[in-house]
């Protein structure tokens, strides 16, 4: 295949739910992992090689704008960028504040501005966002309408995003994840000009190594009291992610974009109707 039909994949965020959305697109294309570290995105793309998919690596900071428009050079300089999946992020355990907001809010709205300008025609890109995006949501009008409109380079100068504002990791990973779900919902204007989708999706408690970590932290006892009380009463697999997001990213979705599919297993619904409180 010449390099000008090769599709390229970019999967930003090589690990378990990434690695599931990849399998389901991947067959047939070349895969460009990028992670900020260097070992994962080697050993990611080692265990997938293993398994026949064709693998390219840049290791790649997402709260550096440069390093992300970089990457969106190489997936264009490679072929046809026909998927995008950000799945990138740091979980409320594993980081404060400031890095969160660096990480899941700001770096997911850089990789939306740059792959909006170098996605092929007919390409699709896919924001793993979480359920903690609608446990507090909907945010004052003002707020929401500002996590979704405002300038990529001024967004950390708003005032709700302040860290004495924010107050704790747990309500800046929330509003991180609302603020994917609004700018997929923005960026779908631009992706379309050039006759692309993009979409998010926000799964509940997913096995993860993340996950485990909230797991076995300080929020361990809410999170079993979610597995008792959610419709579902379980946790789910990156399988279950990999599989909706195919979806979202397939030719049966053609007339889906700038939309965040809720997969929480019910969590959502218990905490509209009281059965849960938030942490």
């Amino acid at each position: 295949m010449s390099e000008q039909n090769k599709e390229i994949v970019v999967v930003i965020g090589p690990g378990s739910i990434g690695q599931a959305i990849a399998r389901r697109v991947g067959s047939g294309r070349t895969l460009l992992l990028a992670a900020h570290s260097e070992e994962a995105t080697k050993a990611a793309a080692e265990q997938l090689r293993g398994d026949g998919f064709e693998v390219a690596t840049q290791a790649t900071d997402i709260s550096d704008p440069a390093q992300v428009e970089a990457l969106a050079a190489t997936a264009a300089g490679m072929g046809a960028v026909t998927h995008v999946i950000q799945a990138a992020g740091v979980s409320p355990t594993q980081a404060g504040i400031e890095r969160i907001l660096h990480v899941d809010l700001l770096g997911t709205a850089y990789v939306l501005d740059a792959f909006a300008r170098v996605v092929a025609p007919g390409g699709a890109g896919i924001v793993v966002a979480s359920m903690a995006g609608h446990r507090e949501s909907p945010y004052e009008r003002e707020i929401e309408h500002a996590l979704a409109t405002t300038p990529t380079d001024q967004l950390l100068a708003l005032p709700f995003l302040k860290s004495d504002q924010i107050g704790t990791t747990v309500h800046a990973y929330a509003l991180s994840k609302r603020a994917n779900s609004l700018r997929v919902q923005t960026a779908a204007a631009a992706w379309g000009k050039r006759g692309g989708r993009v979409n998010a999706i926000s799964p509940g408690v997913i096995i993860t190594p993340l996950a485990l970590d909230e797991l076995s932290g300080p929020r361990r006892e809410w999170f079993e009291h979610v597995r008792e009380v959610c419709a579902a009463k379980r946790f789910a697999t990156s399988d279950e992610v990999g599989d909706a997001a195919a979806f979202l990213l397939g030719p049966q979705a053609g007339f889906i974009t700038g939309t965040d599919l809720l997969m929480d297993g019910g969590v959502t619904s218990a905490l509209r109707v009281g059965e849960l409180t938030t942490p």
